[in-house]
């Protein structure tokens, strides 16, 4: 019987535990703010912003002092390395800033992928080397959970099972020194949405892949409770021909959590996976919606899905910034809902359908929305609110 050396004490459990619980409490996800230098330079470009550090902090540092009303839809914040040593206008670090609000603050750890020998085109993930120490210093400069990112892909001949051992391996290796160094771990294998497969091969590869890491994950006596997962949701390729409704990719992503995932892990926080917006929202929503038994948070860490309208109100102007913080702020409280209770739809009209099958109609009929040109009048309420939808009903 093996066991583990040096073994988690009660308190570094129960901490570890506490911080994964924060994170993922009531209607709260992650915001993604660890990408890269060339990641937000590709970003900065689309608005014509020049990519200099400068830039990279004055719009981290718009996100960051937002209102501390993100809080109650932002439970914890993934930085950068450069991100994580940076301050604000008045000098401030911004982890301080961050913690002021009562949001938990992760770093990313991996250092990307390279090249899996043997395999065709497949990865491993680099950043073992050095990684307890780093995780040492990055806790005492305030750290409290990381990241790391493996990356697979659906083809008719991958991933391959070399692929998903190694990868399933270096989450569970990285996990594990996390754990011993106060940090909680969180573990991302994501499966690329590229290709045409449909939303059954997603199934059965996703499957497989969860299944691996959770085994490696006992195998390296990781505290569960203690960690967080943050997979891509099962759906289609993008280039396949068949289109999935939300409630089909809802009921594909539970079940599959459903046998791979133990109840002990506190939280899923669901990555949106080249996803638009609305996707994301609307797919997590039905997943919180599905019958299915849940014993896991079901929330989001998206990066993009959260900045994007932000970076689009400030340009790269200081006289902007009131702007995009508002902007960020009504973002993050749209994208929270879904995460307590599909209440995306309280904020974006064309969602307030749940309303409407609560209200209107009976149990046995389920109500089907398409975007469409008719004009829905929800006179029952009290009050006009126009909706630009089509809707269907069928029975259940």
């Amino acid at each position: 019987m093996t066991h583990q050396f040096p073994a988690l004490s009660p308190e570094q459990k129960k901490a570890l535990s506490d911080i994964a619980q924060r994170i993922v409490a009531s209607g709260k996800g992650i915001l993604a703010a660890d990408e890269s230098v060339g990641t937000m330079g590709n970003r900065l470009q689309r608005i014509n912003v020049e990519n200099t550090e400068e830039n990279r902090r004055a719009f981290r540092e718009i996100l960051f002092s937002s209102d501390a009303s993100i809080n109650q839809s932002i439970g914890g914040v993934i930085f950068f390395h450069e991100t994580l040593y940076q301050k604000d206008s008045t000098g401030k670090p911004f982890p301080a800033l961050i913690k002021e609000k009562g949001i938990v603050v992760g770093i990313k750890l991996d250092k990307g992928t390279a090249p899996l020998a043997g395999t065709n085109g497949e990865t491993t993930i680099q950043g073992l080397d050095g990684l307890a120490e780093r995780c040492a210093q990055y806790k005492k400069d305030g750290a409290d959970f990381g990241k790391w990112r493996a990356v697979l892909k659906i083809t008719s001949t991958t991933p391959s099972q070399l692929a998903i051992q190694e990868n399933a391996n270096t989450l569970a290796r990285y996990a594990s020194i996390c754990q011993q160094h106060g940090l909680v771990p969180i573990v991302e294998p994501e499966i690329l949405p590229d290709g045409d497969h449909d939303l059954q091969r997603c199934q059965y590869v996703t499957e497989k892949v969860l299944a691996a890491v959770y085994k490696a994950l006992n195998d390296h006596h990781v505290y569960l409770e203690g960690t967080l997962l943050k997979p891509n949701m099962v759906t289609a390729g993008h280039s396949c021909p068949k289109k999935y409704t939300p409630q089909d990719v809802a009921i594909a992503t539970v079940t599959t959590l459903l046998r791979t995932v133990p109840a002990a892990v506190p939280g899923i926080c669901f990555l949106s996976g080249g996803q638009s917006e609305e996707e994301a929202s609307v797919n997590l929503n039905a997943m919180n919606q599905s019958p299915l038994p849940k014993p896991w948070k079901l929330t989001f860490s998206y990066g993009r899905a959260l900045q994007a309208s932000a970076l689009a109100a400030w340009v790269g102007k200081s006289e902007n910034k009131k702007a995009a913080q508002e902007a960020f702020r009504k973002r993050a409280q749209v994208r929270g809902f879904p995460a307590v209770q599909g209440g995306a739809a309280h904020h974006e009209r064309r969602h307030v359908v749940t309303f409407l099958r609560l209200l209107l109609f009976p149990p046995h009929l389920v109500l089907h929305v398409h975007q469409g040109c008719c004009s829905v009048i929800f006179a029952l309420l009290g009050y006009s609110c126009c909706l630009s939808t089509s809707v269907f009903l069928t029975p259940s």
